[in-house]
């Protein structure tokens, strides 16, 4: 049985290969793709005020929240790590107060959960922590349509940024 389904899984593989290779714009979609993330890297430069490239993002969910996370990738880059915690800070500041303009710039559209995370900001706590290499911006709530809310906002941040990281609840 394990084999039948090693072979139907590997041939809807090759068909799903195919058919992105036979696809007229495949090129021009790959090309799209390539230029959105570009941009997301270059608005988030801007609005962070460090470089992706010399810094880790991460972004958790958890079952009253989530977290989202920077690291310097150099345990010696003094520099990025006070930029780092400083814009988490403001962050969870902004956050707080309803104001989603970093988010929004960097994606160059509202992400998803947005509008409900301002309609319920009175819901939802934002608290900087310090960790030894950068820092944590937890967010916390006991309401289900902004536990929702701060879900759909953290999973788009893992797809829009690459983290690689669950999108599934974890514990924090």
């Amino acid at each position: 049985m394990k084999t039948v389904m090693a072979i139907l899984l590997f041939g809807a593989l090759q068909l799903t290969a195919q058919d992105m290779a036979m696809c007229p714009k495949h090129k021009e979609h790959m090309k799209e793709a390539s230029q959105r993330q570009s941009d997301v890297e270059r608005h988030g430069d801007q609005a962070m005020g460090f470089p992706h490239d010399k810094t880790t993002h991460h972004f958790h969910l958890s079952k009253d929240g989530g977290a989202i996370e920077v690291t310097v990738n150099d345990s010696k880059d003094g520099e990025n790590l006070r930029a780092i915690r400083m814009h988490l800070a403001h962050i969870a500041t902004q956050f707080s107060n309803g104001d989603f303009a970093i988010p929004i710039f960097a994606h160059d559209q509202v992400p998803p959960g947005v509008p409900m995370m301002k309609e319920q900001r009175a819901m939802i706590s934002y608290r900087f922590e310090e960790l030894p290499t950068g820092g944590r911006v937890r967010i916390k709530t006991t309401n289900p349509d902004a536990l929702k809310a701060i879900h759909d906002f953290l999973r788009f941040q893992i797809e829009e940024h690459h983290t690689g990281d669950q999108i599934e609840i974890v514990p924090l």
